[in-house]
């Protein structure tokens, strides 16, 4: 679904992304670990244009990405929920989750996108409760139920989930966790970025270890969780 190959990203004369190739196949979770700094976020605004690529090639669906806006990126079906929430905090929830259907609205998609709210309210029961309460005074749990929520109503065919439990307690984080297990059992197709290494490789099909810019080990989730290095590097022993 999503192919990076080979791909540089430099700020300014510091190279941040070095030879970087990264597979998410259609219908499965990839979880991409690693330290802050590493280069995770960078990549994930790199496959969706906000950044360009000195080199290398994306592609998303079979087709070439890599020089495209991030506009039409995002119509081609890519979502993005970033990391910090990013959300319309005076806006109520519901102004939140039209805004993440606007491609659909402006298609006169309307029923669906209703269809779609019932089906995310099941899933998120507390924003239907919420929904005419502003974004900004929700806890931060509920704000990263709406990120994820504004991102699923777009319907995309991928989702770039950056970094969702950072800065949670750790009830709430089982919680997004969970939510994100179910987004597995429908089989949706999500990069996960994450620091929380063990949650991600426990709820991914296959992973990837980021240091410094560069992909330093791949491979089935499972297989990795038994590594030594991710052991002593992520999980703490």
């Amino acid at each position: 679904m999503i192919e990076v190959k080979d791909i540089n990203v430099f700020y300014g004369n510091i190279q941040a992304l070095k030879q970087v190739s990264l597979l998410v196949p259609d219908g499965e979770i990839v979880a991409l670990i690693g330290t802050n700094g590493a280069g995770k976020s960078t990549l994930i605004k790199a496959i969706v244009g906000l950044l360009r690529k000195k080199s290398g090639e994306v592609y998303f669906d079979g087709n070439r990405i890599t020089t495209l806006p991030a506009a039409e990126i995002i119509r081609l079906g890519i979502a993005v929920v970033p990391e910090g929430r990013r959300l319309f905090g005076p806006f109520s929830v519901m102004d939140n989750l039209n805004l993440g259907a606007y491609l659909r609205l402006k298609n006169h998609e309307g029923q669906e996108v209703q269809k779609d709210l019932q089906h995310t309210f099941e899933l998120f029961p507390i924003l239907k409760e919420r929904r005419m309460q502003s974004a900004g005074t929700l806890s931060g749990g509920e704000q990263q139920m709406l990120a994820i929520a504004r991102a699923l109503i777009a319907r995309p065919k991928v989702i770039l989930m950056d970094e969702p439990s950072i800065g949670l307690a750790p009830l709430l984080v089982r919680e997004i966790f969970e939510v994100i297990k179910r987004l597995k059992e429908d089989r949706h197709t999500i990069l996960l970025i994450e620091q929380n290494a063990r949650a991600a490789l426990k709820i991914s099909e296959r992973a990837s270890v980021m240091e410094l810019g560069r992909i330093t080990l791949e491979g089935r989730s499972q297989e990795l969780l038994g590594t030594e290095a991710v052991k002593k590097l992520y999980l703490g022993f």
